[in-house]
């Protein structure tokens, strides 16, 4: 029997599509300020939408960013835009991963 690796799933909140971790930008509330956590390894809880505006669009208008933070207010979703714009025809750092030491946190030695 042949096994495979597990390869961690998320769902994005702006078109709720399931998609690898790698393929999804993970978003967190830095002190009531939404920011782009592109290394996905900022504390606290986060949540995961595709590098697309098309579904930080949908995200806004469905209200999802606040519900999925578990933030009571709004979020101001210009970070992200601004992190769209400057990453516009390149992709995002944390979807290679075949660069040496890529991926690997302090307590992995990297």
């Amino acid at each position: 029997m042949a096994t495979t690796s597990h390869v961690p799933v998320r769902t994005c909140i702006g078109c709720r599509i399931r998609a690898q971790r790698a393929q999804l930008l993970r978003l967190v509330n830095d002190d009531g300020r939404l920011a782009v956590d592109a290394r996905a390894v900022a504390p606290g809880r986060g949540a995961w939408i595709h590098p697309d505006p098309t579904c930080l669009e949908l995200a806004e208008r469905r209200r999802a960013l606040g519900r999925a933070l578990r933030v009571s207010g709004p979020l101001d979703a210009a970070p992200v835009r601004e992190w769209f714009d400057s990453f516009r025809g390149r992709p995002p750092a944390h979807a290679d991963r075949s660069r040496s030491g890529a991926g690997k946190t302090d307590c992995e030695g990297g």
